[in-house]
Order: structure tokens, then C-alpha cells, then sequence
């Protein structure tokens, strides 16, 4: 990408974010909101542009009857396009690079989960589709460079900013934390773009390398010899950062899972097999069975995938599955394979509490009804009451701190009106007058809130916005601010 291009991103990106702190009102009586001036950028200013989800935005808002729900609807759904995509044809093939807002580089987590809202809109706008098919193109290269990366430049060439970071990640690495999910999530794009457009194109030799990558780097971290090349050291106080033992993690007993040194939060693992993470790398390692069968690439490679995703779902039911006291058998989070079984969750996808959100057969299981009974309950460590509202947390951000994400999961799982109501009271009001979603809030001063512009936690918001006028239409009628 030439120079003024990228500087234009940049700039764009950045205004972007300062005109988050402040939100803009044509009137105001009291605490009822008449009117809102949109935060989005200027249209000349906005990184990437789709008449479909301008088209969206305009129908959906027509169904909101408050106006301030309205108001950050229509903020939160199109920020990852307004403000964090960097798309261009790169050897005649779409390149997508996608920061995660305030950090200019790109996660393969986030970087999904941002454009995931607008996946439904594939068949509608040529530039969805060749956005979405440009971050596939993208991700793969970013998994071939180094398949034990969760985040990277999009200048491959560029040194990271955690230089001191032992092993030095190499150039076009930005971190190089080892988490399971952020292979599970370029499968995951990958799987639900081919569903919906039947474009095999996607399927080309640098994808295949990067998939047959990623189930290799998965078998390599089942570790059943107890042995893996990677470690991570981080010069630094807060011990989140990296794993113990000089960066190995904890001892644990092969048993078919995957041992992951970070959770989603970027945070280091307690016990090694995460057990939200292992269940979406069974879920990821079936659906690339599934297109290695049905396109006929490797026959041989679907098996072995297949047989991967299997072992792991028995690992899951067999170790991770335990009776709490208070909640009968509930999911743990991770586990070490000795019998040591943490009981908690992370406001992040994957989680316990997503698990219904990733794969709707978890719905009607029982074990799940348990945990997310246990999730939303005062033994859960990590759920968090407060003056402004109560949700799920994260070591990441403390002890205080509850995380929009966790509220809005919560809806998203929640087959209950009243739950959903709720949620969506909470999230309308600790915005903290921004109109946007955060990482992270106090439980009772949502002013003392972490990053201003997080474009994961927006778009999700509008996911659920939409999701619930699909389902439930008549919650978007009621007035939920206070």
C-alpha cells in the first residue's frame, strides 16, 4: 500500500476515535433525549462504505422507538467500517487489513468478529463480499507468517513495538501470543462466507497452507508428549502478560485437549486447557472437515480434522464437565488435567457464556443451562453488581471493571424478555454519554471506563440490535433510558 494511502487510513482512524468522548444533542429535557446528531465520521472520512448497511441502519433504526438505543445503534453497528478497514486489490485478489480500533494492528480474532455483523449482507453488496473475502485472503497470509500470532502489521515487514518480548516476535508480528481461538476464527470466517456466497475461490494455496498450518499447529499443542516449542516471556510487572515458568505455563496432563497460553482477554492462562477454546477448536476443526470432504481438496485432511474434532469433544465431556455444588454438572473453565478445575469466566468470545452464541445446539444442553445459571449467580468470581449495573468481568481490567461485551452475550444467549430488557437498559445507560460500547466500565461509575473506541464490542452491540429485531422485535418498543 503506497504511503498517502496509508497515512489517509491513519488519519481517518484517529479522528475517528477522538470524537468519541463527547456525544452531540439537539435537545434535552431532563433525562429524556429528544435528539441525537450522529458520531460517525464524515462520509468523505470513513474507511470503508456499504449501501447495504447504510440500508440496514435506516431500517432497523425505523423499528427503535427510544431514541437514545437508536442513537448508539446507529453509532456502534457501522464503526468497524467507518473507522478501522484498510481495503485494496492486491495481486488481483481483495486484501483486507482491519485494526481493532485504538491499536493499529490487526487481531484474527477481533478482526472476524468486526466484520461478522455484516456477513448476513454477502449476497446483497458486492463490497461486503469482497471485504469479507479480502480479510480471508488477508488472514491467511497472517497464519502462514506465523501461526502462533494472535495480532499483526499489516506492513510485513515492520518490527513490533513488543521488541523486548522473548521470543522476539519477527517482523509483521505484532504479538505473539498463543491463543486457540484466533486459529478457530479464521476457519470460522472462512466456513460461514462459503456457506453463504458458495465462492470456492477463497480455497486457493495459500489458504489450504494455512489451514493444514493451523491443524498442525493444534496437534503440536495437544502436546501428548508434554513437549511444545513455544514460550513467551514479557519484561513486565503484571503477571497476566505472560505464562510462569519462564514462559512454559503451569505443569498439566495430556488428555487430548489443547494447551493455549492466553485466553481471548490476551491474558495468560491459569490452568492450559481452555476450555471455551477447545470446544470452538472442535466446532473450527469440523467445519474444515466439512470443506475438505464436500470440495474434494484433501479427503485424507478431512479425516484427520474430523478425528481432531471428535477427540477433543470427548476430552471436553470427560474432564472439563464437573458437579458444583450449587448448580449440578456446569462446564469449567480451564482445567490441568491432574483434577484441578477453575470455576469462572471471561467477558470475551470464546467463553462459557458464548458457547450458545457460537453453536446454537448448546441452547438446549443442559450443561450449559447449568453453567450459565452458575455464570450470572455471586459464585461466579467474575460476576460483578454494582450502582450503574452488573455483568460479566475480566482479570484484564480488575476487579471492578464489567465489560459491555459480557451484558451484551448475555442478551444474546438469553431466551427470556425480561433478561433481554434488562441487558439492554444496562448497555443504553453506562455509554457514559458516548453513544459507543467500551472494553471495560466500573460497576458504579461507568464514566471511569477503559478505550474509547473498541470497535469489536460496537459491532457487536449492533448484532444484537439486529438480532433481536429478527427475533423479538417488540423489545425495540420499549424505552430504556433512565
Amino acid at each position: 500500500m503506497n504511503f498517502m494511502k496509508r497515512r489517509k487510513f491513519l488519519k481517518n482512524a484517529s479522528l475517528a476515535g477522538i470524537g468519541l468522548t463527547s456525544y452531540r444533542l439537539l435537545g434535552q429535557v431532563e433525562n429524556n433525549i429528544d435528539g441525537y446528531i450522529t458520531n460517525r465520521p464524515n462520509t468523505n472520512d470513513r474507511t470503508f462504505t456499504s449501501l447495504a448497511v447504510e440500508e440496514t441502519i435506516k431500517f432497523i433504526k425505523s423499528k427503535i422507538s427510544d431514541p437514545q438505543l437508536s442513537w448508539i445503534f446507529e453509532n456502534c453497528y457501522p464503526n468497524t467500517l467507518d473507522t478501522t478497514v484498510d481495503y485494496e486489490v492486491i495481486n488481483g485478489k481483495p486484501d483486507t487489513f482491519i485494526i481493532t480500533g485504538d491499536i493499529d494492528a490487526m487481531w484474527l480474532r477481533d478482526s472476524t468478529a468486526q466484520v461478522w455483523p455484516y456477513l448476513p449482507l454477502v449476497t446483497k453488496d458486492e463490497k461486503i463480499k469482497n471485504l469479507i473475502k479480502g480479510l480471508i485472503n488477508r488472514q491467511a497470509k497472517c497464519v502462514i507468517r506465523d501461526s502462533y500470532a494472535n495480532s499483526f502489521y499489516k506492513d510485513l515487514t515492520k518490527v513490533s513495538a513488543h521488541n523486548k518480548d522473548i521470543p522476539t516476535p519477527i517482523a509483521g508480528v505484532h504479538e505473539q501470543k498463543w491463543e486457540i481461538d484466533s486459529l478457530c476464527y479464521v476457519i470460522r470466517l472462512s466456513y460461514n462466507y462459503y456457506k453463504l456466497t458458495k465462492d470456492d475461490s477463497i480455497f486457493d494455496e495459500n489458504w489450504i497452507k494455512s489451514t493444514k498450518l493451523i491443524y498442525d499447529t493444534f496437534l503440536t499443542e495437544q502436546r501428548k508428549d508434554g513437549k511444545s516449542p513455544y514460550i513467551f516471556i514479557r519484561n513486565g510487572t503484571a503477571m497476566v502478560d505472560a505464562p510462569l515458568f519462564s514462559g512454559t505455563g503451569r505443569p498439566f496432563k495430556p488428555n487430548g485437549l489443547i494447551c493455549s497460553m492466553f485466553r481471548p482477554s490476551d491474558d495468560a492462562t491459569m490452568y492450559p486447557f481452555l476450555i471455551p477454546s477447545n470446544i470452538f477448536a472442535s466446532i473450527s476443526m469440523n467445519q474444515l472437515s466439512e470443506i475438505y470432504l464436500k470440495q474434494k481438496i484433501d479427503n485424507s485432511f478431512s479425516e484427520k480434522c474430523l478425528i481432531m474434532s471428535i477427540e477433543i469433544d470427548n476430552a471436553v465431556k470427560k474432564y472439563a464437565i464437573k458437579e458444583h455444588l450449587d448448580f449440578g454438572k456446569i462446564y469449567s473453565y480451564e482445567i490441568d488435567g491432574f483434577g484441578n478445575n477453575l470455576y469462572m469466566d471471561d467477558a470475551n468470545v470464546p467463553s462459557l457464556m458464548s458457547l450458545a452464541y457460537l453453536d446454537s445446539k448448546f441452547e438446549e444442553d443442559q450443561t450449559y443451562i447449568n453453567t450459565r445459571k452458575f455464570l450470572l449467580s455471586n459464585n461466579n468470581p467474575y460476576f460483578l453488581k454494582g450502582k450503574a449495573a452488573e455483568g460479566q468481568a475480566s482479570p484484564h481490567t480488575g476487579k471492578d471493571k464489567i465489560w459491555p461485551m459480557g451484558i451484551i452475550l448475555r442478551a444474546m444467549t438469553s431466551k427470556d424478555d425480561d433478561e433481554i430488557k434488562k441487558c439492554l437498559k444496562m448497555l443504553v445507560n453506562t455509554h457514559a454519554g458516548t453513544g459507543f460500547m467500551h472494553e471495560a466500565f466500573d460497576k458504579d461509575n461507568p464514566n471511569n471506563y477503559f478505550r474509547t473506541w473498541f470497535a469489536w464490542a460496537n459491532t457487536l452491540f449492533g448484532e444484537l440490535i439486529i438480532k433481536i429485531q429478527d427475533e423479538r422485535p417488540h423489545l425495540l418498543k420499549f424505552n430504556y433510558s433512565i
